[in-house]
């Protein structure tokens, strides 16, 4: 994160005309510190096409491959602050895999066992990392919130069934908005000089979007604009629309990890500061996934090409030249067999949402 004294930076003077080639970020406490400070891309094809500017945080570029690395760090530096887990301990969490992959990777470096649960809906390469990663995986039947066999609660059961285990409880569990509220929001500001005009993203847990949120608006005196970016299935646009008075349940779609039946008890401290809600239709999304690979050179999952597609939606409503914020959430590794399988898609009706010049990139069977 930013500031740690294991961070070392080069000293320029300011009339030093010579910009170094890169800044050298060394961890001296490994993988843990390497945790953060990603870089911000401004998308520029996409950008001169709509003349706003999106910049979008790189994610896919912290050691586990996620923004959920960041919560998977908060959480169990919480765990250990509030004395719910000593040395040799377990790790217990449900996840629809990348804040496992995360907790796997800061298991292995601080000594924790790790057990996942997970839907048995999600990507096999989700589950074979986890795996490689040395967690013990239990793929379950996706079941609603409500069901006591949804994973979270399984995860919740078999942890307080352990010695020294805690279950971490991502979805309710502050200290993932608070990685956010420290972290990513503090990053985002001074990378552009506090110049931020809106910042979007979907929500999973809430944690990346009400506390990157709650930083731009509190720093920013109210002016940064806040918009929730929704996939087709969840509930928080009807409810963010509707000022809590209707929650509209149905549909699915092919990103994983985002939508929700509820509101976390993350994202409901940040409710009132929501500007709006977005809600983005699957061929939008996965026709962004094959336009950013094919214009920006960036290898997305599903989650990071709608958010892309929030960012131009918002950038539309506000002046030219006007910054807009979103994050690459991952890469497009763990989906790969399934948006870029011809069959796949076919089978999802999204193959003709991609147009026939970008086609070429559907190359797995």
């Amino acid at each position: 994160m930013l500031g740690r004294t294991s961070r070392r930076f080069i000293s320029i003077t300011l009339n030093n005309p010579v910009k170094p080639p890169f800044i050298p970020l060394v961890s001296e406490n490994g993988i843990i510190d390497a945790i953060g400070n990603t870089p911000l891309l401004k998308l520029p094809k996409l950008s001169d096409s709509i003349g706003r500017n999106i910049y979008a945080k790189a994610e896919f570029m912290n050691p586990g491959g996620s923004i959920k690395d960041r919560a998977a760090l908060y959480i169990i530096n919480d765990a250990e602050k509030k004395g719910l887990i000593k040395p040799g301990g377990t790790i217990v969490e449900g996840t629809a895999g990348n804040t496992g992959i995360g907790l796997a990777h800061v298991c292995r470096a601080k000594g924790y066992k790790c057990i996942i649960y997970m839907p048995n809906t999600q990507s096999k390469t989700k589950i074979e990392t986890l795996k490689l990663l040395g967690a013990e995986v239990h793929p379950v039947p996706a079941v609603a919130f409500t069901d006591p066999e949804n994973y979270n609660h399984q995860a919740k059961r078999h942890a307080d069934s352990l010695e020294n285990a805690v279950w971490t409880n991502q979805f309710d569990n502050i200290a993932n908005r608070q990685a956010h509220i420290e972290t990513t929001g503090p990053e985002i500001w001074a990378q552009l000089d506090g110049k931020v005009d809106a910042f979007t993203c979907s929500t999973g847990t809430g944690g990346t979007f009400a506390g990157t949120s709650r930083y731009l608006k509190s720093i920013s005196g109210g002016k940064v604009k806040a918009v929730l970016a929704d996939p087709p299935g969840s509930v928080l646009y009807s409810y963010i629309k509707s000022n809590g008075k209707d929650i509209v349940r149905g549909g699915s779609s092919f990103t994983e990890g985002i939508g929700q039946g509820r509101v976390t008890d993350n994202l409901q401290p940040d409710l009132e500061i929501i500007d709006d809600a977005i809600r983005i239709p699957d061929e939008d999304s996965i026709h962004m996934v094959y336009k950013l690979l094919d214009e920006e050179g960036l290898y997305l999952g599903g989650t990071g090409a709608l958010n892309v597609v929030a960012a131009v939606e918002v950038a539309k409503t506000l002046p030219e030249g006007s910054n807009v914020v979103t994050i690459l959430a991952d890469s497009a590794h763990k989906y790969s067999d399934r948006i870029f399988s011809k069959k796949w898609l076919q089978e999802k009706g999204l193959y003709d949402a991609i147009p026939d010049n970008l086609k070429k990139y559907a190359v797995l069977e």
